[in-house]
């Protein structure tokens, strides 16, 4: 398609102009998915980047982003189309007040027409309206296992079966891209009609690069200095590890306190923006906060 990067080069640069700094592996697989017209399955922590890589290219290639986030409960009504039963209702009952209600079958066919279907996000990336589309099925590991079956004949073939109606094609297949925390296993068989990329936590220089684009305030000694402490914090046993978000957050955050280094006590009084729970943080403050600090200055240095 025209609009895609013709190399892996250039889908490298297209997500750097977004912000995203990808290492040639990822850009590789996400080049790959774009060109082959499959989806991308994304797994990893939290936090390590895998929703903003579709953000990034619905921005840049550019394409409408529609979002199905994934939650326990999850149906059919919610992420792909529902009735609109009150329109229908109404349908009916009009045709008999004029006295159209004789020909059954027709009246049948007559409300379940498209124009009665409430789109979700699913059959809203299959739709033309609005053009080319993004389709992010975020953190699918929080929906139920069965909704999994819903998901294949889209990722096989970009269309949705409705009984009542037919068969939906997207006339452009969107961009596919599936994000999983691996809190459980996805079947095999979303797998399998998946192109698949491991999200780790970035190396030290790339996450300094990150926060270049991302907290421009951050001074570059500072930078150095949070990037070398997360590193080795990712390093201990903690229940939820820093993310990328947490380390923009935190860089942030001390800058907007005026701070031009680490400290330990600017550091302990901080924690609760790089850390989410109280455990965590009554672990790693005080002296165990103090030795990743004159441990980080070292690195960074």
């Amino acid at each position: 398609m025209p609009d895609l990067p013709a190399s892996v080069e250039e889908t490298q640069k297209l997500l750097a102009r977004g912000g995203y700094v990808a290492d040639k592996a990822l850009a590789t697989t996400v080049h790959l998915a774009l060109r082959m017209g499959r989806p991308l399955f994304l797994e990893g922590e939290p936090g390590t980047g895998k929703t903003e890589i579709a953000k990034v290219l619905a921005k840049e290639l550019p394409r409408r982003l529609v979002r199905l986030q994934c939650y326990d409960g999850l149906d059919l009504s919610a992420a792909a189309y529902e009735w609109n039963h009150a329109r229908q209702l109404m349908a009916i009952r009009l045709a008999e007040a004029t006295g159209e209600a004789q020909d059954r079958a027709a009246l049948e066919r007559g409300i379940y027409a498209r124009e009665f279907l409430q789109e979700r996000p699913l059959l809203k990336a299959l739709s033309p309206e609005g053009g080319p589309a993004v389709l992010l099925i975020d953190e699918l590991d929080r929906a139920d296992e069965p909704f999994e079956a819903f998901l294949l004949e889209i990722l096989a073939d970009f269309q949705l079966s409705v009984p009542e109606l037919g068969t939906i094609r997207a006339e452009v297949p969107p961009v596919v891209i599936i994000t999983s925390n691996r809190t459980r296993e996805v079947h095999d068989a979303i797998r399998r009609r998946c192109l698949y990329h491991w999200v780790d936590y970035p190396d030290a220089a790339r996450e300094r690069a990150i926060l270049r684009i991302r907290a421009p305030e951050v001074k570059e000694r500072l930078s150095a200095q949070v990037v070398a402490f997360v590193q080795k914090l990712r390093g201990g046993d903690y229940f939820k590890l820093p993310g990328v978000a947490e380390t923009i957050d935190w860089a942030a955050a001390l800058a907007a306190l005026d701070a031009e280094e680490l400290e330990p006590a600017a550091v302990d009084e901080t924690l609760g923006v790089l850390l989410k729970y109280q455990d965590d943080i009554a672990k790693l403050r005080g002296a165990e906060a103090a030795r990743l600090v004159a441990e980080a200055k070292q690195a960074a240095a």
